[in-house]
């Protein structure tokens, strides 16, 4: 291995990140109706994420650092640039204002939590439980 693959990395030696959350694709406007009746048991949540934004990315990856709950919540993954119709539902449904990136928690039937950009905090879950 050449000095610079050493410093630098190679191209070859990417590492592959594996998350940490058992993350349920949220790909179907009929999910958010299981994902509501769900909600009376458990409490879920939906990460909203842009797929073009480096911010959104960043975020992502602080909370799936973070996160802890594997048993006690549900999580959702929207990429809301391929589901943008599902992510407009879902500011509709649980009358909270569309951001990107953004953490929406759900407890019976309503959204009791949300936070966006540098707000999202995977402990701030852990309030709601």
């Amino acid at each position: 291995m050449s000095l610079f693959n050493s410093l630098f990395g190679s191209s070859e030696e990417k590492k592959e990140s594996v998350s940490k959350v058992n993350w349920i694709p949220l790909q179907l406007m009929g999910q958010l109706d299981e994902l509501t009746a769900l909600s009376n048991e458990k409490p879920v949540f939906i990460f909203k994420h842009s797929t073009r934004c480096s911010i959104s990315r960043f975020a992502l990856k602080q909370f799936e650092n973070e996160f802890d709950l594997h048993d006690v919540m549900d999580a959702y993954f929207l990429d809301l640039i391929t589901y943008r119709e599902t992510s407009n539902e879902i500011a509709t449904r649980f009358g909270v204002q569309h951001q990107s990136p953004q953490l929406i928690l759900i407890k019976e039937g309503k959204a009791i939590y949300d936070a966006s950009h540098s707000d999202i905090e995977a402990s701030v879950l852990k309030e709601y439980v």
